[in-house]
């Protein structure tokens, strides 16, 4: 089960820090990824942090985005700076094709 968290409402240029909790596996054995889907948009995929604990992100969050992990929790986390009103959607943790029920972003003034 993966159970997202940390969404909200936050103005251009601001933080968030996003949480994946995990149970039933453990988040070392896979690649943990981020997806988030905007309003009308496919599914994007944001960032993967490797079995080995080195991570990967896509352009449109490269410098802004940081993806880490607590294997002693079992959480991923997905820090989130200089937010962009294009930022906006709903985000979901995911391993192995499995993935939470999202939680919302919303970056807007």
């Amino acid at each position: 089960q993966l159970v997202e968290s940390g969404g909200g409402l936050v103005q251009p240029g601001g933080s968030l820090r996003l949480s994946c909790a995990c149970s039933g596996f453990r988040i070392s054995d896979y690649a943990m990824r981020w997806y988030r889907q905007a309003p009308g948009k496919p599914l994007e995929w944001v960032s993967t942090i490797y079995r080995r604990g080195d991570t990967d992100g896509s352009n449109a969050v490269a410098g802004r985005f940081t993806t880490s992990r607590d294997l002693a929790r079992n959480m991923v986390f997905l820090q989130m700076n200089r937010l962009k009103t294009e930022d906006t959607g709903m985000y979901y943790c995911d391993a192995d094709d499995v993935r939470g029920q999202g939680t919302q972003v919303t970056v807007s003034s």
